[in-house]
């Protein structure tokens, strides 16, 4: 069975996409069979990986049309890499979903089919902690969550610890932090190592030793409809994303 990875943090603009797009292209790069999920309505992961690739369905269609999940996932390339996209159609999906039975299963409910078929499962989740991210809880066994290595770094992220807290005693006992991840680091800065000194004491051994540095290659990558793995391999972006994967690898 597939391990389900979401990703999330409440806040934008902290490398959630950028994070899930890497990652899940690295996995694939060492020969796991994976699955990326868009639960954004923005659609950037979406569009990051798969600019040429034109879509007969998304999830939105999968959730609320009764679209079956296979006919919606679609081949990236990344040799390994699929991708179930996301459209503007998912910044409506939460209003219908409210009135809807079990509600916050609606995802876990769809991934059934599929989850067997896939060595990993990651979801690029929405900046918000609403129904589309709490649905994304519920199906997941563990959370990523990016951090943005500055002054407001912690701001909000102990109301997300207790909504993953709640999930866990509601609705999924089976949900674990996999781990934190410091994004936009520099270590020439006193505040990035101040904030990932603050971090360490905070979460411990769940802080990743990998830091995602600052990067224009992995700014630009998304442009390309590409990954940073074919955009630009030999960049700090691309190395420290290697190392991230080996160690979501052993940590899962």
């Amino acid at each position: 069975m597939g391990k389900i990875i979401s990703i999330i943090n409440q806040k934008g603009g902290v490398g959630k996409t950028t994070t899930a797009v890497n990652l899940s292209a690295y996995l694939a790069d060492k020969g796991y069979k994976v699955l990326l999920i868009d639960t954004d309505s923005q659609g950037n992961a979406t569009s990051g990986l798969s600019k040429k690739v034109k879509f007969r369905s998304d999830l939105y269609e999968v959730l609320l049309n009764d679209e079956i999940i296979e006919n919606a996932i679609v081949k990236t390339d990344v040799r390994k890499l699929f991708l179930l996209p996301a459209s503007i159609d998912l910044a409506g999906a939460e209003i219908e979903m409210v009135s809807l039975p079990r509600r916050e299963f609606l995802l876990k409910e769809k991934l059934q089919s599929i989850k067997d078929d896939y060595d990993f499962i990651l979801m690029d989740c929405p900046p918000s902690l609403g129904l589309m991210t709490l649905n994304t809880l519920v199906a997941s066994e563990f959370v990523l969550i990016p951090i943005q290595a500055e002054f407001y770094a912690l701001e909000g992220l102990s109301q997300l610890v207790k909504t993953i807290k709640s999930v866990t005693r509601r609705l999924n006992p089976s949900l674990d932090i996999l781990g934190i991840l410091l994004t936009m680091f520099d270590g020439r800065t006193n505040l990035s190592i101040q904030v990932a000194e603050e971090v360490k004491r905070y979460f411990g051994t769940k802080l990743f030793k990998t830091v995602i540095p600052r990067s224009i290659k992995l700014s630009e990558a998304p442009g390309f409809g590409e990954s940073v793995l074919t955009y630009a391999p030999k960049s700090k972006g691309a190395e420290a994303y290697k190392k991230l994967c080996r160690e979501v690898i052993k940590r899962g």
